[in-house]
């Protein structure tokens, strides 16, 4: 057992400088799996930049963008979708008649409106050869797409296109994006398109400017950037919402610019942070009503504010769910297509467009060797479990609190998930490190303790052997009977319960003290050549009860698991019998201990087997007739059967550890298959 505390291991210097390099190696793993952008980094990085967004979220109101959200009530009170192209283009000339900054149409309208008059007039004269006429209709309500298009135009509209990465498009007209993007765009790697989905030629031929509305969710399928250029056969294009900004800025043109932190769109006064492939961080100020909204029924009937959409950059877009257009984001699974561009204009006008710097990867494997090096310091100082978890834990809040005060104060992402996982990466190696090297100071500290406890058996039973007669080898011998004896008894399915490997073996070390009492007892007694007295015999019995104290008043100073239990036992109750007969206290039956049962069947045919100053060895087969004569009355029945059925082992062990002036035996088996030990000239060739 080991004891309670075991003494705290400090590591070597070769255990110290290994874990320094593990350790530093690791971290170096760790950081360039980070600089790379892996799953599981890149996924705590997200989710970390998504606590962020809803720890800083002022929640509100956006002030330069609003959404004209054409919802499940106006879907229901106006009818189908699409919508007929007038109904939009009434929709259109209510926002502008409000003088907004910008207007942006977050709607594809790729094929024609089928309800346009001359579509109509053309059906009917192709199915039924019927030329239809229309009076007083102006010429300009005869084609819905074009009018449309026309009040658009009047309007300065944003127009919106999608681009296609999985198949290329034949188009007649060239796209046209409406802005430039001078500077310097070979530091981007843009995302290249070959496809494109246009509006119907009637609306795109008279739009001005038009913006990509294309948004990739992340892997997690979040939402949290978007990318603002896109190259198409050669042309850059702006998505919506950049387009729209500009449009509000009265600005046809922005520059693309390269810093030490990364690439830039510069927009007038106004700087766009990107990144490489020219997309931006989303910065969300809260839940989607936070962008000021009104539903497109209430513009057409007219009951919303007046002046509502004054001055702003107003986004015409759905958020009814049977047109798919929702988002998840950070802040709500449901943000729809419309507010995410005006989120991201708002950031713009704001200048609260998040950075991820370039050299954000290299801070990170940087501060996670640096942070390495300090855990392993601590390792290698020897410092306990509690105070390494408890650095680990200070230096996880000094990053979050460090990413929290960049991302608030200067709108920079720091990416942290490099340092944190090599701080928990080392923290569970040290703590594998610390149990491996207790477990081996553990077993270092057994084995100490057991040859403590071995020296303890033989220094107290070398006492006694000073004063007895009885020498060395029998107890020996009786040490290894006993264990013989617990084996064969555990073997034959009796005291399973009891005699576990640890009882046997303490049986084994305790079985060299059963008569260590007998240095209590007078020498006149004790080397008594003769027959004693009854006088005298009455003090030699007291022999087990000296034993029994000795070993308690030692026992009494050792804590945990007492190895001299059994001991104290054996030397109690060695000469106690079966049927009640024996000494010190008159123990009958199973009131004995098992102990004091299998000793008492060593120690008597050992005793028979020996020579001793008041009498000649019995030999082996003799005493064995006479230890059958004792079953039930001096020995348990069941020790005994035990004992004879190993009498070879047992004959074996006498003849390994027999007294120094025996002549060496040999065992004959008779032909009724009895043992017996004889000299070795009585054995014929």
């Amino acid at each position: 057992m080991i004891p309670p505390l075991v003494p705290a291991a400090r590591p070597s210097r070769a255990q110290a400088l290994t874990f320094l390099l593990a350790g530093f190696l690791l971290a170096l793993a760790i950081g360039m799996a980070g600089a790379q952008r892996l799953g599981p980094i890149a996924r705590l990085d997200h989710a970390m930049l998504d606590v962020l967004l809803r720890v800083t979220a002022s929640n509100t109101p956006a002030r330069g963008t609003a959404v004209v959200d054409i919802d499940d009530v106006s879907l229901a009170a106006v009818g189908q979708w699409p919508w007929p192209r007038y109904r939009l283009a009434a929709l259109i000339e209510r926002i502008a008649a409000e003088r907004p900054a910008a207007i942006a149409l977050d709607v594809l309208l790729p094929e024609a409106d089928r309800t346009s008059l001359a579509d109509v007039r053309r059906t009917f004269k192709r199915d039924f050869g019927i030329d239809l006429a229309f009076s007083g209709v102006p010429d300009g309500l005869l084609d819905n797409d074009g009018y449309l298009g026309h009040r658009m135009a009047e309007a300065g509209v944003v127009g919106a296109r999608y681009f296609y990465f999985d198949h290329v498009t034949r188009n007649a007209r060239p796209a046209r994006p409406g802005v430039g993007f001078p500077g310097a765009p070979e530091h981007l790697r843009l995302d290249r398109a070959p496809g494109v989905l246009e509006n119907v030629d009637a609306i795109a031929s008279r739009t001005r400017s038009t913006g990509f509305v294309n948004m990739q969710a992340d892997a997690d399928g979040v939402l949290r950037r978007l990318p603002l250029l896109i190259e198409h056969r050669g042309v850059v294009h702006p998505s919506l919402a950049l387009a729209a900004t500009m449009r509000a800025l009265g600005t046809s043109s922005a520059t693309v610019v390269d810093g030490r932190d990364g690439a830039s769109i510069r927009i007038g006064p106004h700087t766009v942070p990107v990144d490489r492939a020219g997309r931006a961080l989303l910065r969300f100020d809260g839940p989607p009503s936070t962008i000021p909204g009104v539903a497109a029924v209430d513009v057409l009937a007219g009951r919303h504010d007046a002046g509502s959409l004054s001055g702003r950059i107003v986004f015409i877009g759905s958020s009814a769910v049977g047109l798919n257009d929702l988002h998840a984001t950070a802040l709500s699974r449901s943000f729809s297509g419309a507010r995410i561009h005006a989120v991201l204009a708002q950031s713009i006008l704001d200048g609260r467009v998040p950075r991820l710097p370039d050299w954000a990867g290299s801070a990170a494997l940087v501060a996670g060797l640096l942070l390495a090096v300090g855990q392993c310091s601590l390792f290698m100082a020897g410092r306990s479990l509690l105070v390494l978890g408890l650095a680990t834990a200070a230096a996880a809040v000094a990053l979050a609190v460090l990413a929290w005060a960049a991302f608030a104060g200067l709108g920079v992402v720091l990416p942290v998930a490099t340092p944190l996982l090599v701080l928990a990466a080392l923290l569970v190696m040290g703590f594998a490190t610390r149990f491996v090297m207790h477990q081996r100071h553990a077993q270092r500290w057994r084995r100490q303790l057991e040859n403590a406890r071995q020296v303890t058996i033989e220094s107290m039973s070398a006492v006694a052997e000073t004063r007895d007669p009885e020498t060395g080898a029998h107890i020996k011998r009786t040490q290894h009977y006993v264990r013989a004896i617990a084996r064969q008894l555990r073997a034959g399915g009796h005291y399973t319960e009891i005699l576990t490997d640890e009882y046997i073996h303490l049986l084994f070390l305790s079985a060299p003290l059963h008569d260590i009492g007998k240095v209590g007892v007078p020498d006149h007694i004790l080397l008594k050549p003769g027959p004693l007295t009854a006088d005298e015999w009455v003090i030699m019995r007291k022999h087990a009860e000296f034993g029994r104290q000795i070993i308690l008043s030692t026992s009494r100073h050792i804590d945990g698991d007492n190895f001299l239990t059994i001991a104290s036992e054996i030397a109690a109750t060695h000469h106690e019998q079966w049927d009640g007969s024996g000494y010190p206290a008159g123990l009958a039956g199973q009131a004995i201990p098992l102990s004091g049962r299998i000793m008492a069947v060593a120690d008597i045919y050992d005793a028979l087997i020996s020579r001793r100053c008041y009498k000649e060895p019995f030999p082996h087969a003799q005493a064995m007739d006479m230890m059958r004569a004792l079953r039930g009355r001096t020995f348990d029945p069941v020790v005994l059967d035990a004992f004879l059925a190993i009498e070879g082992e047992i004959t074996r062990i006498a003849g390994i550890f027999r007294d120094e002036d025996e002549p060496e035996t040999v065992i004959r088996v008779r032909a009724s298959g009895r043992a017996e030990r004889v000299l070795p000239e009585a054995v014929g060739p």
